[in-house]
């Protein structure tokens, strides 16, 4: 003869289900927020080798001088379409936003992140220590954060000489357009993002 089939009490359950409450709570944001940094950092990498790209492209055009700009660069890439209607993204960390507009315009990408550039600047010159920059803001919505989250912007910084750097590593004495020494300084880049 089988012995009666014992189950769990009403209570058991109630406490194990309680039990697997607080672990989901405690998991699933890290789970999530992993998976958008990943993300964010996925599609940095691809605007990366973009930029490098289209520098690359240019520069077999023999377009790339003293005076070329960060939109001679953009019919050498891909995006969807340019924004100047005056949309804000995120900045830098540490900085609260930037804005689309006819001198500072945007191209929204096929992965969803926006880039930003001064199309005012150019490189300045011909040595390696010349630069120009474009911010990436990987969800291309403003948060209006100043924090480091995973919402902010990365800066790519194109040197003369095709080296692309982070504000993180950015060289010294670089130099944007006319004017040397650390222009800008070095900051931190995303905490989302690793070169």
């Amino acid at each position: 003869m089988l012995p009666p089939m014992q189950g769990f009490t009403l209570a058991e359950l109630l406490i194990s289900l309680a039990i697997l409450g607080v672990i989901a709570t405690f998991t699933i944001p890290k789970i999530l927020g992993a998976n958008q940094n990943s993300s964010s950092l996925a599609r940095a990498k691809d605007v990366a080798a973009m930029i490098s790209g289209a520098y690359q492209k240019a520069q077999q055009d023999g377009i790339v001088t003293s005076t070329t700009k960060p939109s001679d660069l953009t019919p050498y890439m891909n995006y969807v379409a340019l924004i100047t209607d005056g949309r804000l993204i995120d900045s830098l960390p540490g900085y609260s936003s930037r804005t689309c507009n006819s001198t500072f315009p945007c191209v929204s990408l096929h992965g969803g992140g926006i880039l930003w550039f001064q199309d005012s600047a150019s490189f300045g010159g011909t040595t390696a220590q010349y630069m120009i920059e474009f911010d990436f803001d990987p969800d291309g919505t403003y948060s209006g954060i100043t924090t480091d989250n995973s919402g902010k912007s990365v800066q790519f910084s194109l040197y003369y000489n095709g080296q692309l750097t982070t504000r993180g590593q950015v060289k010294p004495n670089s130099c944007i357009s006319t004017g040397c020494g650390v222009n800008p300084s070095p900051s931190y880049d995303p905490s989302w993002f690793r070169f």
